[in-house]
This record gives C-alpha cells, sequence and structure tokens, in this order.
C-alpha cells in the first residue's frame, strides 16, 4: 500500500511544468489525447457531473472559489478544482469544502499507477487532473467547478463540456509560452470556449475581448460579459470585506446587494463574474437561488488574496505575481488600508515581468526587502537585487522569506504595514512563519 508521501513521490516524478521556467509549449507536449486515453480507462469519469470551467489570467481561483461556495450554500454536492496549492496538494481537490484524504490520494494513486505506466509523455498536472476527476465521480459529485492550470487550450482540464465557461481578466503572464500579444494570450485562454458554449467573460482590453468575440460567433457560443450586461456599484467597505450590488442589464433587475469577505475593488469584478454564471446556470437547469448566491459569497474563503494576517503592524500577504495584479495590489493597499510606512516583501518566480510588478510596487513603499522562496522557479535573490537597485537605492536583501518577515517585522512600528507579495510561494512560506511565529495551528505543508 502506498503512503501519502509515496504517492507525492509518485506523482512528481513526472514532468513537472510547474517547477519549470521555460518549456516549448504546443500540442507535442501538452497534449489532451494523455488525459482523455487515461479518463477512458477510467469510466470517463469526468462524464459523471456537470461542471463550470474557468480560465484566465488573474482572477479565477477567486471566482472558482465564490462558485463553489454558492453552489454548495444552493444545496449541491460540489467539487472544486484549483492550482497552484499554497501548503500542501491536497487544496486543489476538494469536495464540499474539504479536503481530499491524505489516504485517499494515496489509494487513488495506486489505482492509476498500472494505467499511466502504458501512457508514454504523461505529466505530473495531468496524473493530478485525472485524480481529481476520479474522486469527484467517486464522491458523487453533482457540479464542479475546474480551474485551468495554464492557459485553456491544451490544459489538462479541457477534457470537459461545461454548463458555463468563464473567462476571468486576460493580462501578460507566461507570454513565453502563450504568447507576447494580448490577443494570442486570449485565443489560448478561449480555447475552453465548446460548440455552443454559455460564456461569461470579466471586462477585458479591446484587443482580448475582439478574440473572445470572435471565438464565440465561430462556436455559436452565447456571450455575457461583465461591465455591459452585468455591472457593479460597490456599497460600504472595511477591513473585513464590502458590500455591492448587481444589474443584470439583459433582464433589468439590480439585487438587493451582496457581501464578500475579500477585499480589493477587482473582486467585484470577479464577484459578479461568479454571479452571473449562476443566472447562467439557472437557465440551463441548475437551480441556484439568489439567498443561496448571497450565502455562498458571504462564506466564500480564499486565502492569500490580499490577506490580513495581523495588525499593529498590519501584515498583508497577496499573490500578485505579474505587473497588472501587483497594480491592483497596490490600489488596494492606498484604497483599503490606513498606514504609516508601507515595507514590503518581495520575491519573484523566474518566468515573471518582474520588472513590471517593482514598477507598480516600489514608489509605495518605503523600504523593500528582498527575498527568495524555496522553489525551484524563485530567482535569485542576487537577480532580483540588481533589478530592485535599478529602480531604488537601499533595499534590503534576505536569503529566507522568514528571515525577510523578521526583518520587516523589527524595523515596523504598530502603524505600519508589511505586505509580502510576488509569488504564491512567498505568501505560503510567509503563512506558514507567521503560524509558527503566533504559536497558532500551522498550516499542512506536503
Amino acid at each position: 500500500m502506498l503512503t501519502y508521501k509515496d504517492a507525492l513521490d509518485y506523482i512528481y516524478s513526472f514532468t513537472d511544468y510547474e517547477k519549470k521556467s521555460s518549456y516549448l509549449y504546443g500540442p507535442e507536449y501538452f497534449d489532451l489525447a494523455r488525459v482523455e486515453k487515461l479518463l477512458a480507462w477510467l469510466d470517463n469519469p469526468h462524464l459523471h457531473f456537470k461542471s463550470v470551467h474557468i480560465a484566465g489570467t488573474k482572477g479565477k481561483g477567486s471566482v472558482a472559489a465564490m462558485s463553489e461556495s454558492i453552489l454548495r450554500a444552493a444545496g449541491y454536492r460540489t467539487g472544486l478544482y484549483t492550482s497552484p496549492h499554497l501548503h500542501t496538494l491536497r487544496e486543489r481537490i476538494q469536495v464540499d469544502g474539504r479536503l481530499i484524504p491524505q489516504e485517499t490520494v494515496a489509494s487513488l494513486t495506486e489505482r492509476l499507477q498500472p494505467l499511466v505506466s502504458r501512457i508514454e509523455g504523461i505529466t505530473t498536472f495531468e496524473i493530478i487532473t485525472a485524480l481529481g476527476f476520479l474522486f469527484f465521480a467517486d464522491q458523487g459529485v453533482e457540479v464542479a467547478v475546474l480551474e485551468v492550470g495554464m492557459g485553456g487550450r491544451l490544459d489538462a482540464t479541457n477534457v470537459v463540456d461545461p454548463l458555463v465557461a468563464i473567462i476571468t481578466s486576460l493580462s501578460y503572464d507566461h507570454t513565453h509560452i502563450l504568447g507576447e500579444t494580448l490577443p494570442l494570450i486570449a485565443r489560448e485562454k478561449a480555447g475552453i470556449i465548446k460548440d455552443e458554449a454559455c460564456v461569461v467573460s470579466a471586462p477585458q482590453a479591446p484587443e482580448a475581448m475582439a478574440v473572445i468575440e470572435e471565438v464565440c460567433r465561430e462556436q455559436d457560443a452565447e456571450l455575457t460579459v461583465i461591465g455591459r450586461d452585468w455591472t457593479w456599484e460597490a456599497g460600504e467597505a472595511n477591513l473585513e470585506g464590502q458590500w455591492f450590488r448587481v444589474t443584470n442589464h439583459e433582464s433589468r433587475i439590480t439585487n438587493h446587494g451582496f457581501w464578500i469577505p475579500l477585499l480589493g475593488r477587482h473582486q467585484l469584478d470577479n464577484a459578479t463574474v461568479a454571479v452571473a454564471a449562476m443566472e447562467k446556470l439557472r437557465q440551463r437547469g441548475v437551480n441556484v437561488p439568489e439567498a443561496s448566491v448571497g450565502e455562498g459569497l458571504r462564506r466564500v474563503r480564499w486565502p492569500g488574496r490580499l490577506e490580513i494576517l495581523g495588525r499593529r503592524p498590519f501584515v498583508v500577504v497577496d499573490c500578485a505575481h505579474n505587473a497588472d495584479s501587483a497594480g491592483k495590489l497596490k490600489a488596494a493597499l492606498e484604497e483599503v488600508f490606513a498606514y504609516r510606512r508601507l515595507i514590503l516583501i518581495f520575491g519573484a518566480s523566474a518566468d515573471k515581468d518582474i520588472e513590471g510588478m517593482m514598477r507598480e510596487l516600489f514608489p509605495l513603499a518605503q523600504q523593500v526587502i528582498i527575498t527568495q522562496a524555496k522553489h525551484p522557479r524563485a530567482v535569485d535573490t542576487g537577480v532580483l537585487r540588481e533589478k530592485a537597485l535599478a529602480l531604488r537605492p537601499g533595499v534590503m536583501v534576505s536569503d529566507s522569506v522568514a528571515e525577510a518577515l523578521g526583518l520587516a517585522l523589527g524595523v515596523a512600528s504598530p502603524q505600519d504595514l508589511i505586505c509580502a507579495t510576488g509569488s504564491v510561494f512567498v505568501v505560503a512560506e510567509v503563512r506558514e512563519t507567521w503560524a509558527e511565529k503566533q504559536g497558532a495551528e500551522m498550516p499542512e505543508r506536503d
């Protein structure tokens, strides 16, 4: 019998593109036929439940978490598939808000092994995807919310035929893989749009929206756009969350208001995408009462996204990892928080627009601490320091995230704000270090 650690060692022994900063992208490397073959041998578990499929550059995890929470509040047995994870692979595969058990990861991996051995070139993500779909089918999931790993067209999750396909905010990320322009990126993301699909899109740059509209016409798909067909109006906000109202311009109905415990105006775009997607599910036979929408949004939890870990000083973490999301983080810090000085802890992955993130965030900070996460894709602090010094003098350097947090806490006053950002891996290590410092329960870590 495999142990959980044995299962992880096996899964990660295959090609893992999440740990590579450069590789070729194309059907010869990202081949849906591999995961389709594996799923066929497993009696096609992805056909045993309804699905919502989400692609995008930023916000797709937040929209996935909101959508799943709403569907669970409506009484459905739900699956949630997301990536990457903060602390444990188990976060990626959840049923009714509960992480897949360790023993189940081990038993399902053992079940997959003889089949995987017959598929040349299969990847880590393809195995995890099949494992997640198999778990959902075994657990009797009724509706699964599935986040694309990368891109869309060639992603292993793109074997489903969803009731609703969602495209969240598109911006420049993975450009060496998906393309150097927004239209090229949009083309890859829009690859999840199937024939006669129901599509909901966040607001997009005109050149990205033009591609989405073109693909929808080609596929005879119905397109709903936030900012055009649905709009939101911000209400009262505080450090616990924010109120907002949405208007469905298709039906000319405005709701009475929703509350989300997530910070930043960008989350209102994400929440409105989720609300509109629920309306489209209703039209396709999935009963989601408005009361369940409000309850699901109110209960949603999505750690590491403008998350407040501590106060006096504020300790905030955010998974911003490109220039666009760094800009949204900057706007949220200025709008949501009152503080004397910003102390920025910054680390990044090698395939990101590091200078773009620095240009957005550094002018806001009175002190910058450069650091490096314990991940194969993390950029060396020496490289980051050179890039940082080209923009501003006086940056501090720490070779570990834990040490960087200690330095920040050492120079911060109770009126200051410490923000750690630049990659999901930096955020994860800060959350773990903070829990240890506070004597709190440590997040489970693989």
